[in-house]
């Protein structure tokens, strides 16, 4: 460190601030910007503020997860084995409670990066490419990764102009209304035209002294081999890839059906560049920011025409992988503004072939990760042009399952459940087998981690019929390198419920304050399934000490895997079908109507026996038949609902 007086060279730019005699104690490397003036000092500090976000920034060095509405990570600057560092995305900064630091996106810099105030300004200026005041010399790495900015800017101009304007692009604008794509999409996409000649571009470069190597360096223009520079996007409709800030960095070009000889690839996404890097970036993330914090929930799909039209049928938070399948890195990005991620996929054979990899994410990242495989193979834009905004929303609704259900009937395949126990077994492997490669994001040791965990086996138990502890037990050797194929020991069947039975618990599990009406009809010798039974005894002992009877009750006062998975099994169907939203008094009805019915068909099959046992006398057979008469006229008027 070291003393500054006011009146120094080195304080002119500080001067103003100071009274007279007075002492700054500054950076010893102040002296690189020491000739900036204050005001625009400070106006770049302010856009570099605004033009990083904290969560993205932090997680370039610690990976963090969500919790309300911030984030935590293990913070970097003590042994930290419990999440302590608190990231407020709304307040753009950081705290750690143990070391009792914290700050804002310079600070962090400056602490993580063992780096003094000037160079972390220069640091993240690049980062935001914000060009720092020039003080002589060489342009800085920030000052040309912004000329690429404004290159790309320009170039979206011109193809852009070129599909609106001109004679050229015809074809294009056919296509894009063949595709139903509106005016309106258009130019809130900025969607481009680039024509068949190879210079086309190169020419318009020249006429506007833009450096064709430039143009090279953003992968628009590439080598040929009898010329020195042609167009990579000749004779095709541009996608403009944008950053998060809505700043062009990349182009995907699909070729017009018309020119599709001139080229065998039907898309063509920009190269690796400076600006552009695929693996980080998603289509439409620009637009979609606003829908992100309004539903919570982002869909991603596969190609840039389906975020346009699902924009265009109003589902504005759809966003698209650049030509490569959903990574963790996009989850990442996601995460900072969505607590759910809906991933779209076209037609049956596209989502088993993703669903290992799907599977993978969901277990690794703290993440609600959902699928939705679209049928008939249509895309998602066919699929809103054929069935409209309400139709896909229906498919939303009813076809969507997390990313556990949606491996499980992938692997599961061809497989018959009930009687291919080594086919469910050899698919429990295969799933066990990817949930093992899912690194723990937040250390060994996080608890969060470990209960999604036991979560996840306690359903893949319920959905193969394996005891919970054999599947925990395999997924340790599967860890500790054991990865020899073994065929799990699958129990042979599940307790299974009668449908009188599973409508009873799944009222009891569903409205929790009906088992005083409960005990009030129904005694624990009413219900015949052993399983139900127990469920029911717990639930009035449950009432007796004054305990909720709620699900989370119940799993607690039953020690039985068999009566966990039975629970588990109720507790879900019951919220497929919105028992919890029904009227209580009519489900009631229903299973007093039900079981009385029950009964009486109970006690017609003992006559029945009984006359067909015979040795009765004339008058006893005749009165046996009767009472069957008489109870068959009952089970009808039992059957029919009564009048409200």
């Amino acid at each position: 460190m070291s003393t500054w007086k006011k009146g120094s060279r080195r304080m002119e730019g500080l001067a103003i601030l100071l009274p007279p005699g007075t002492e700054v104690t500054a950076w010893h490397t102040w002296e690189r910007i020491s000739t900036m003036p204050l005001s625009p000092y400070s106006d770049v500090k302010e856009q570099i503020r605004q033009a990083i976000d904290i969560v993205d920034l932090v997680e370039r060095y610690i990976p963090l997860r969500r919790q309300g509405r911030g984030f935590v990570g293990l913070c970097p600057w003590h042994d930290d084995h419990h999440p302590s560092l608190q990231v407020n995305p709304e307040r753009q900064c950081f705290r750690c409670f143990v070391c009792d630091i914290g700050g804002d996106i310079f600070s962090f810099v400056m602490r993580i990066e063992n780096v003094e105030f000037p160079e972390a300004l220069a640091m993240l200026a690049e980062m935001a490419g914000i060009p720092l005041p020039r003080t002589g010399g060489k342009p800085s790495a920030t000052d040309r990764k912004q000329e690429l900015f404004r290159v790309m800017a320009w170039a979206e101009q011109q193809y852009h102009a070129c599909l609106l304007e001109s004679s050229e692009a015809a074809t294009a604008r056919q296509y894009l209304r063949e595709r139903g794509i509106s005016e309106e999409s258009i130019r809130k996409f900025r969607l481009g035209f680039s024509p068949l000649q190879p210079d086309w571009i190169l020419r318009r470069a020249r006429r506007d002294q833009i450096d064709p190597k430039l143009l090279v360096t953003v992968g628009i223009l590439t080598s040929a081999q009898t010329r020195d520079w042609i167009d990579r996007f000749r004779g095709r409709v541009l996608f403009s890839i944008r950053d998060v800030q809505g700043r062009a960095v990349g182009f995907g070009g699909r070729v017009l059906p018309q020119m599709a000889d001139t080229t065998p690839a039907k898309y063509v996404n920009s190269p690796e560049t400076p600006l552009f890097a695929k693996s980080r970036l998603l289509y439409g993330l620009d637009l979609a920011r606003e829908a992100f914090r309004r539903t919570r929930t982002a869909l991603v799909m596969e190609g840039y025409t389906d975020v346009i039209m699902a924009h265009q049928h109003g589902f504005s938070n759809a966003v698209a992988v650049l030509g490569t399948a959903l990574a963790d890195s996009h989850l990442r990005l996601l995460q900072r503004y969505v607590d759910r991620v809906v991933l779209v996929l076209d037609g049956d054979e596209a989502g088993r072939r993703r669903a290992a990899q799907v599977l993978e994410l969901f277990v690794a990242r703290q993440i609600d990760l959902q699928v939705l495989t679209l049928p008939d193979d249509l895309d998602p834009c066919d699929y809103l042009l054929r069935y409209g905004a309400a139709g896909f929303q229906e498919a939303l609704d009813e076809r969507t399952v997390d990313a556990l259900d949606h491996a499980f009937a992938a692997a599961t395949y061809g497989v018959d459940l009930e009687n291919d126990v080594a086919g469910v077994s050899r698919a429990t492997d295969q799933l066990l087998s990817v949930i093992a490669k899912a690194p723990a994001r937040l250390g060994e040791h996080s608890a969060q981690q470990q209960a999604r965990e036991w979560k996840i086996l306690s359903r893949l138990a319920l959905l193969t019929r394996i005891d919970e502890g054999v599947l925990r037990r395999r997924l340790e050797e599967l860890r500790r390198g054991q990865t020899r194929p073994r065929v799990v020991p699958a129990v042979p069947s599940r307790p299974t419920l009668d449908g009188w039975h599973r409508t009873f618990l799944e009222f009891l599990v569903a409205v929790p304050e009906g088992i005083r009406r409960l005990r009030e009809h129904f005694s624990v010798n009413d219900l015949t399934s052993p399983f139900a039974r127990q469920i029911y005894q717990a639930a009035l002992d449950l009432l007796e000490m004054g305990q909720p009877v709620d699900f989370e009750h119940l799993m607690l006062a039953l020690d039985d895997a068999a009566l966990h998975n039975v629970l588990v099994d109720v507790e879900q169907t019951a919220r497929e079908k919105k028992v919890s939203e029904q009227n209580p008094d009519e489900l009631l009805d229903g299973l007093l109507r039900s079981h009385t019915a029950r009964i009486a068909q109970l006690q017609a099959s003992q006559l029945a026996h009984a006359l067909r046992k015979g040795g009765l006398a004339p008058e006893e057979e005749l009165d046996l038949l009767k009472r069957i008469m008489d109870q068959q006229k009952n089970r009808q008027k039992w059957s029919e609902p009564t009048e409200g």
